[in-house]
């Protein structure tokens, strides 16, 4: 799916200009569906005349100085003490209603703690950031997760007073040792939970044991924390916030927000064979489209469920385009060092991915930014790598056939979703197995 805003500042569009991804669009015999959603005006509130003066001169720095009004029915659930999960659209300001809670309490109370649980590291950098841009007298934010120096961690457990973590890490780092974090437990005011729709299925049932882990832990230390839920806009908000967490949660689900006008597509890849149903590659259609929604200077994100497909759509895209903006493109993935992650995050941020004088193009020996795949693509090298089992080395019986449906899969023409379908590892001789890796035909 391909969804496209318009407008930068919640708006409609120019009228008289033509949006570049209707060049696309118009006559793609992939589009299954296109539908545009039109602008909605924002619905808000002010501040609430209890939430502590020293948080409402550090919203006020910043240019907040009223709620929109889920955020202020998340406000009122929690100040009331009750647990409450709020689901809305995206960009529509949930960091700020789960966040209110938690700086309230600490504002009021230096020695609270309250505790928040991203299912990414990427989205405990971003709050971590906007939290310490508030510039509240006595928040100590920090993340606590396996990025975490070892010799800092000690002082997270002592200092921080808003800390940042995972499930993971909660599970293995904090829940077994809660003797370390007696003081942490003791003083737990408020906990948030964003991103409350990726828990589900066997995920979130480990999830929700995790958490009941934590409410005990946190009455024996002497508290009872306040859940705040963060989700996408799902059917069953409430029941999923009740399960995880083993409380009653009040839901707010009506999103006030301003919205500018979108459109929204489904792409269905070309169907190639009717008969075997098979279809173009998505990886080569989602680069092509990637590759021209950039050229054309819009800001895209395309997401993929692995880490190579990530990489390919990135070189497919990368191909495509020219040098200069070839360069603002930047995988995201896995496998990434903490300082690279942050590297990009910061561009990102900052909107320099044009500015790239430190990180040239990748080459196959760039340490900074290790490639699945080598800059120069061969799918004898990369995409056939013989495999070990039991001692013995397993690999292709026809490399060269399966080089041909490798190299017609990144063609387009075979349909299958991944590289590696198109590969049926099996026993080779030892004359095949060396010319595969010397790369000769």
């Amino acid at each position: 799916m391909v969804d496209t805003a318009r407008g930068q500042s919640g708006g409609a569009a120019d009228p008289t200009q033509v949006p570049a991804w209707d060049t696309l669009l118009v006559d793609a015999a992939e589009v299954a569906y296109r539908g545009s959603e039109p602008p909605r005006p924002s619905r808000t509130q002010p501040l609430p005349a209890e939430l502590h003066p020293s948080v409402v001169e550090a919203l006020a720095r910043r240019g907040v100085t009223e709620l929109y009004t889920h955020q202020a029915a998340t406000w009122e659930a929690a100040a009331s003490g009750e647990s409450v999960v709020v689901t809305t659209g995206t960009a529509s300001g949930k960091s700020l209603a789960f966040s209110l809670p938690a700086l309230d309490a600490i504002a009021r109370d230096r020695t609270a703690r309250a505790l928040f649980l991203y299912p990414t590291k990427a989205l405990a950098q971003d709050q971590a950031r906007w939290l310490a841009g508030l510039g509240l007298p006595g928040l100590r934010p920090a993340i606590y997760d396996g990025d975490t120096p070892v010799e800092q961690r000690a002082h997270v457990r002592r200092t921080a007073n808003a800390i940042l973590t995972n499930p993971d890490m909660l599970h293995v780092g904090v829940l077994p040792h809660h003797d370390r974090w007696g003081d942490v437990l003791h003083n737990l005011r408020v906990v948030v939970v964003d991103e409350a729709h990726v828990y589900r299925g066997v995920f979130g049932s480990h999830v929700a044991n995790v958490l009941r882990r934590l409410r005990r832990l946190a009455l024996a230390y002497g508290a009872d924390p306040l859940f705040v839920l963060a989700s996408a806009t799902i059917a069953n908000a409430g029941e999923l916030a009740s399960r995880l967490t083993g409380l009653e949660v009040r839901v707010v689900d009506s999103d006030t927000a301003p919205r500018a006008e979108r459109d929204i597509v489904l792409w269905n890849p070309e169907l190639l064979d009717p008969e075997l149903g098979i279809r173009a590659s998505p990886l080569g259609d989602a680069a092509r489209l990637l590759a021209e929604l950039v050229g054309h200077g819009l800001r895209t994100i395309c997401f993929t469920k692995s880490r190579k497909t990530a990489e390919l759509v990135h070189r497919f895209a990368s191909d495509r385009l020219d040098t200069a903006t070839a360069r603002r493109l930047a995988p995201y993935r896995a496998g990434y060092t903490p300082e690279q992650r942050r590297d990009i995050e910061r561009r990102l941020v900052e909107q320099a991915f044009e500015q790239r004088a430190e990180i040239e193009p990748r080459s196959a020996d760039d340490e900074r930014f290790p490639p699945l795949l080598p800059r120069r693509f061969d799918p004898r090298r990369c995409m056939l790598r013989p495999r070990r089992r039991r001692g013995a080395l397993r690999g292709l019986r026809d490399v060269d056939a399966e080089v041909r449906n490798a190299r017609a899969l990144l063609d387009g023409r075979l349909g299958r979703p991944d590289v590696e379908a198109a590969v049926h590892l099996s026993r080779i001789r030892a004359d095949d197995r060396r010319r595969f890796a010397l790369g000769q035909p």
